[in-house]
């Protein structure tokens, strides 16, 4: 599921909205008003229900070869997702849904950019459109999806490589 030349996406379990009204995100540390959506690129950050936890890697232009097969694994593609097992179950549940949004609208965020947001309401191009199998997803992107018991020690590795990573949700991953 990625969006067509032009378009941004937003993903969500929620399949009534009609339109995105700019809002401050409970956990934002901005107190900027906004509309979040993100590109092709990193599309795949959201291929989980909403509050699953997750810790995502893939090399970068500094990555070196030994970070690549210390935490990637030789021969297991370019990028790494891990999710802990309690929240398989939702990941193989969930009713995702994507909505296409004009990337007119939208201005990247962040250092390097990690999402786009818009200052203004934005309408859907159409109506929400259902996220097929997530694991399914990241079969067909070539991403592993790692399964952990614990997603701390796994974090802890990527954040200390020369691999790029986001987390997402971390604070409702076990302790």
């Amino acid at each position: 599921m990625r969006p067509d030349a032009g378009q941004v996406l937003h993903f969500s379990e929620d399949p009534t909205i009609t339109r995105f009204v700019p809002h401050v995100a409970r956990t934002s540390v901005i107190g900027t008003p906004y509309v979040w959506a993100v590109d092709g690129d990193r599309c795949p950050d959201y291929w989980f229900p909403r509050q699953c936890p997750r810790a995502m890697a893939w090399r970068g232009p500094r990555t070196t070869p030994g970070d690549v097969e210390r935490i990637i694994g030789a021969g297991c593609g370019e990028r790494v997702h891990a999710v802990e097992y309690a929240w398989l179950k939702a990941i193989m549940d969930v009713r995702l849904y994507a909505y296409r949004l004009p990337a007119a609208d939208f201005e990247p965020i962040g250092d390097p950019p990690h999402a786009v947001v818009a200052q203004v309401p934005v309408e859907p191009l159409g109506p929400p459109e259902p996220v097929s199998d997530l694991i399914e997803l990241h079969e067909e992107a070539g991403i592993q999806l790692r399964v952990l018991d614990n997603l701390w020690p796994f974090w802890n590795q990527v954040t200390a490589s020369t691999l790029e990573f986001s987390g997402i949700r971390l604070r409702n991953a076990r302790r």
